[in-house]
Formats: C-alpha cells, structure tokens, sequence
C-alpha cells in the first residue's frame, strides 16, 4: 500500500480555520459562519506605463512578479486607444499581474507581513485609506527591494508594486479586523488604530 503524505497547510490559513473564524463571529457579533469575512485572493500587479517599449525594463518588472508570488505573471493589455499616450487597444502591454489563491495567497500575505513590510525603512503601518466601498484592500509599495527574494543586482532599475485583497463579507471594518488577525499593521493616527 502506497502511503500519499499531504503539504501541511499554511500557517495563517490553518490559524484562519481553527481560531479567526470563531472569534471574528464573536468580536463582530455575526449570527452565522458563513458571514465571517473571508480572503479569497490576493492580486499581485505592477504597471509598465511610459516603460512600455522597454524590454529589458518589462523583463525586470515579470522576473520580480515571478520570484516574489512563486507564480507565473500575465501580461495586462490595452483596453482602450488612446493616441497621447501612443497605446493601441489590445496590442499595447501596459501592466502584469498575478492572482494568488488559497496556499500561496497564504504564503504571500504571510510573507509580506512578518518579512517585507518590516523591511520597510520608517515604517508606522499602512495606512487605513485604502479600502473600497466593498472591503476590499489596495496596497501600493513603492519598491520592490523589500522583498527578500530578489538579489541586489535585481533590485537596480527599482519599480513599484500593487496589492489587492479581495475579500468577501462586504465591509470596510469586517475586512479590517480580518486583516488585523492575520497581524498587518495598521498604522495609528493620534494614539488610536
């Protein structure tokens, strides 16, 4: 008989199942489980923009997509023409992304949190403008040397980065308080979170 071991599962999200469920019912007095708000994927993307004819440039922005999520990036293409800018709808490249579900989305936020914001030079915690209408997050980090997964030589032509949470349960301070149990910093404004 053939014994098939399993990958244990990430660390945050098997703190998610066994413990943040239960006390995120609790601290936001939720009738039901399945109104826990819930992460369902992190979108990783950057923008090329004026690098756009940049090969090199391009090459640099996808090899750092790659190593930072551990995932193959897709590349974001023009919707819309637009003759000042010199971008044609549906030929221009303008952006890569990458969407981050279930183990490595759990391994990227807890990555990010316990390893690359720290690295952060003055940091206070991110800031808490950044959620929409729905609960969702946008994180902008503005280089990508934070990461520890790139080398010296690939942080040279330095490039920012977008990070979106999506995350079900439908509002800004559900999807706070989840974000708060998975440890990301909040910065605080006047002595209060």
């Amino acid at each position: 008989m053939v014994k098939t071991t399993t990958a244990a599962a990430p660390r945050l999200k098997a703190l998610y199942n066994d413990k943040f469920v239960g006390e995120l019912q609790a601290e936001l007095k939720l009738g039901n489980v399945h109104q826990v708000p819930k992460l369902e994927k992190i979108v990783v993307s950057a923008g090329i923009g004026k690098n756009k004819d940049d090969k090199r440039f391009y090459e640099i922005v996808r090899n750092t997509l790659t190593k930072v999520t551990g995932q193959h990036p897709v590349d974001r293409m023009a919707k819309k023409s637009i003759a000042g800018f010199k971008i044609r709808a549906g030929l221009n490249r303008i952006g890569i992304s990458v969407t981050l579900r279930d183990a490595r989305m759990y391994e990227f936020l807890d990555r990010l949190v316990n390893i690359a914001l720290p690295r952060v030079r003055d940091f206070h915690g991110i800031g808490a403008k950044g959620f929409d209408h729905d609960g969702n997050y946008s994180l902008g980090i503005v280089e990508q040397s934070i990461f520890p997964e790139l080398t010296f030589e690939e942080t040279q032509v330095l490039h920012g980065l977008q990070v979106t949470f999506v995350i079900s349960g439908g509002s800004k301070e559900y999807s706070r308080a989840l974000m708060e149990k998975f440890g990301v910093p909040f910065e605080k404004v006047g002595g209060k979170n």
